[in-house]
């Protein structure tokens, strides 16, 4: 027994110590481990900054002149989120100015705009927005709901004070007042919103791809590449635990920057703790690794994981429940999100990277991703002895596949 296992812990040293010395003599695979979760972060968040914008320029076309037309101009100057240049002749003048891009939105009041009020009817103002940023029209569209809010509130109050004048006594202030806090995200902004779900699914695609790469070079000619099939040894079970194994290892100090350094640098909410975040991914990792062996079967040629990548990237995006809810996804897309490891990974890493959550608290998602990880690996054994190691027995110097 204790010869036994010694036999199977050599293997597993042996297949250890060559899959580093292949990952890293193969630019494609390195490339992976590299350029995705140090790069990719990186850009995406430079994208999306900043995350909210203040005092976009705007101009007002002002057919009404009158002293309820200049309040309305007045608050809407008076926002955080727009910057009121100037007043524009008509609206053909205006739109010159947003064209020549001196500003990015119209605020066109039209003539009666007082007297409507007056006659307890709609007052009317129209805004044109430019949409080649939406974090501009998201803060435009803000400001504008803000304000009209607040007016319809005031001329409300003022009506009611002058059919019962003692109203005002019985109900002083704002009746239902409303407060709004974004828990986990205090600036609203777009990219404190998205990037903790990205950074998971970099990570996830990361390790499915450089694992295919892998994969699809095991089955072109050695000669041209330089690399040599690892399933030399004997043991399917060994073979697979050392491959995963050195990506585990590799993967180690990227998968610490992705998810801890980003948010530091670009002070994203950070609420969790890191060891508990680092238990949580761990079994997100091998559920993504053993998907990646399964999907080797498949994966003929090197080039073949990038048509993968294409295809796979946005989709699992928008499964993952983070740009669209999955409680409003029909039964079969929502059964195919439940199968990628990244959705059950963003879910539970969100929460608490966001939220403060701590693993208990994520057990469902975390249960979830240990039964992909052995379902999983069990499916990619049986994929890797019956149908890889077969297609990989010339290359093979011992023919006793166990």
């Amino acid at each position: 027994m204790m010869k036994r296992l010694r036999y199977k812990l050599r293997q597993l040293f042996v297949v250890y110590r060559h899959e580093f010395y292949l990952t890293f003599h193969d630019g494609g695979i390195l490339l992976f481990f590299t350029f995705l979760p140090f790069i990719y972060p990186v850009l995406y968040s430079l994208i999306y900054n900043p995350e909210v914008v203040r005092d976009v320029k705007m101009v007002v076309v002002d057919h009404d002149m009158t002293a309820s037309s200049r309040e309305l101009v007045r608050r809407m100057d008076a926002t955080q989120e727009t910057r009121i240049i100037g007043y524009a002749a008509d609206l053909n003048e205006g739109r010159r100015a947003m064209d020549s891009h001196a500003c990015y939105a119209i605020l066109e009041i039209p003539e009666g705009f007082e007297r409507n009020i007056g006659n307890l009817e709609t007052g009317n103002a129209v805004m044109y927005c430019e949409m080649s940023l939406l974090l501009r029209y998201r803060g435009f569209l803000v400001a504008a709901t803000n304000v009209a809010m607040d007016m319809g509130a005031e001329i409300t109050t003022e009506r009611i004070d002058e059919l019962a004048p003692l109203a005002e006594t019985l109900a002083p202030g704002d009746m239902m007042p409303i407060g709004n806090v974004s828990l986990g995200n205090i600036e609203n902004g777009f990219d404190s919103f998205i990037m903790p779900g990205i950074v998971i699914l970099i990570l996830h695609q990361c390790l499915i791809l450089a694992t295919c790469m892998a994969g699809g070079a095991k089955r072109e000619d050695p000669r041209l590449i330089g690399y040599r099939p690892i399933n030399e040894m004997p043991s399917v079970l060994m073979t697979m635990l050392g491959q995963m194994l050195c990506y585990m290892t590799i993967i180690y100090v990227p998968s610490i920057f992705l998810y801890h350094y980003v948010p530091m640098i670009f002070r994203f909410p950070v609420a969790g703790d890191p060891f508990a975040e680092m238990a949580f991914i761990l079994p997100m990792v091998l559920a993504a690794l053993s998907l990646g062996f399964i999907i080797q079967g498949f994966v003929a040629q090197r080039e073949s994981v990038f048509v993968f990548w294409v295809i796979t990237s946005v989709m699992f995006l928008f499964l993952s429940g983070l740009t669209w809810p999955r409680f409003a996804m029909p039964g079969f897309w929502k059964f195919v999100s439940d199968l990628i490891p990244a959705t059950w990974g963003m879910e539970g890493f969100i929460r608490m990277n966001t939220n403060g959550s701590t693993l208990a608290q994520v057990r469902d998602p975390y249960i979830y991703l240990w039964i992909q990880a052995v379902v999983y690996f069990a499916i990619a054994y049986c994929v890797h002895r019956w149908v890889i190691r077969p297609k990989l027995r010339p290359f093979l110097k011992v023919s006793n596949v166990e």
